[in-house]
């Protein structure tokens, strides 16, 4: 079994920018630790701070799409879009067109922050969403992806 863990702008620096927020556990130690909970699954993770990366990296995972990369054989993807999660209505056009299930993290409680994050354009065409359970809103998505697929 095969996890995408996408993560959008600003999560390159995970564990630095507002730690009150985000905490201050880095990318590559949430990773370390989904890897350790799950040995069996070949996790691959991506970061962009450009839009058009996230969705060519969700379109290349749809088997009956054209693709540049042709990747295959993904039971999920685990998306933390950070801020074009209330902005891209492309990206939700990607996510809707995706025939691989998509599980939306967000670290802190966006209902419980500025009103313009109140907004989210992705969480309705996605199979799954966790608001405000910090990092380990990543291991759930990840949980939710392996029961979902029946492992």
């Amino acid at each position: 079994m095969k996890i995408l863990i996408l993560n959008g702008p600003n999560l390159n620096r995970l564990g630095l920018r507002k730690p009150e927020i985000y905490g201050s556990r880095t990318m590559a130690q949430i990773l370390l630790e989904i890897q350790q909970n799950w040995p069996e699954v070949h996790f691959v993770y991506k970061q962009s701070n450009h839009e058009g990366d996230l969705i060519d990296w969700i379109q290349n995972l749809s088997p009956t799409l054209p693709s540049r990369e042709g990747e295959e054989g993904f039971a999920g993807i685990v998306l933390n879009a950070g801020g074009y999660s209330h902005t891209s209505v492309a990206l939700r056009d990607a996510i809707e067109e995706s025939e691989v299930p998509v599980v939306e993290v967000h670290i802190s409680d966006i209902h419980a922050r500025e009103p313009f994050r109140n907004t989210d354009l992705l969480t309705d065409v996605c199979a799954h969403t966790i608001i405000g359970h910090g990092t380990n809103g990543y291991k759930e998505a990840v949980e939710h992806i392996i029961t979902a697929a029946g492992c």
